[in-house]
């Protein structure tokens, strides 16, 4: 047996799980694969809100790992999906980010505006690397005077070939600053993207897996959802030794492929102890203090 086998599901992280930049990390395209031939449905699910799912599965199947636009949930979609859970139909919304998020909420049957007016009842807020002080500036003013607010996320950093680069975190603590508001998170850690996956999926045991405690893993245990931290990416065995309950994964390995194996499973009554025996098992015991 194997996890792929366990659950009916798998709810992909991208960067760090599936792939460094333009690298693909080693196993995971046969992980797909194997989770495809089981009947094992996957969702690519995504922090990031200035790609639309097509333009995800393409950059993926370009580096070589099989996906299709119904199979990429994003952060963008999340929050169009709070929008019009709370707004009626064209509602008009104040859209900070790119063409995608806008794509986003013009389907949920909202109208989308880049300029605040007496109309906008809302705001959503995504990464674009093409946002400035003057949209930043129009959401302020909405914000203030009483819009619903929206973050696709709240990441303080974007993982890049040059290191981390300001994220949307950095620009929804900009306005955070200067409304004194706080949004409603649709992204990871928060639960709406991680529902919406599932939904996507139809999935009632789905497993998910991914490389940063604080996004990825908070997020499943928010969600309820077991989950896999993979030690390609972000977080450290350290790290998850060290991580509080509310970022503490099910299992534990290397990378991705370990979803076509029998998972390492972090179990034991005392926290420390049973993460030092899972790094024991996968030989990384000299990882950790």
């Amino acid at each position: 047996m194997s996890l792929i086998d366990d659950y009916d599901a798998l709810l992909l992280d991208l960067d760090g799980t599936v792939y460094r930049g333009e690298e693909v990390v080693p196993g995971a395209d046969r992980a797909v694969e194997a989770a495809h031939a089981a009947g094992t449905k996957v969702r690519f699910v995504t922090n990031n809100a200035s790609r639309g799912p097509d333009e995800v599965a393409s950059h993926l199947t370009r580096i070589g790992v099989r996906a299709e636009p119904a199979e990429v949930s994003t952060s963008a979609q999340a929050a169009a999906a709070v929008l019009a859970d709370k707004l009626l139909p064209d509602t008009t919304v104040l859209v900070v980010g790119s063409a995608a998020l806008v794509h986003e909420v013009e389907i949920k049957g909202l109208t989308a505006t880049r300029t605040h007016s007496d109309a906008v009842q809302a705001v959503v807020q995504g990464l674009s690397k093409d946002t400035g002080w003057h949209d930043l500036a129009e959401a302020c003013v909405a914000i203030r005077g009483g819009s619903l607010w929206v973050a696709c996320n709240v990441d303080p950093t974007l993982p890049t070939e040059r290191g981390p680069l300001p994220g949307n975190g950095s620009m929804v603590a900009a306005l955070r600053t200067a409304t004194g508001t706080e949004p409603v998170i649709a992204g990871k850690p928060a639960t709406p993207l991680m529902d919406e996956a599932r939904r996507s999926a139809d999935a009632r045991n789905p497993l998910v897996v991914g490389d940063r405690l604080d996004t990825d893993i908070a997020g499943a245990v928010a969600a309820g959802m077991d989950s896999l931290l993979v030690l390609s990416g972000v977080s450290t065995a350290q790290e998850l030794l060290d991580a509080p309950e509310s970022m503490r994964p099910t299992y534990l390995a290397h990378d991705i492929l370990a979803c076509t194996e029998d998972g390492v499973r972090i179990e034991g009554d005392d926290w420390a102890t049973a993460v030092r025996d899972a790094l024991a098992r996968l030989g990384l015991e000299h990882e950790v203090a």
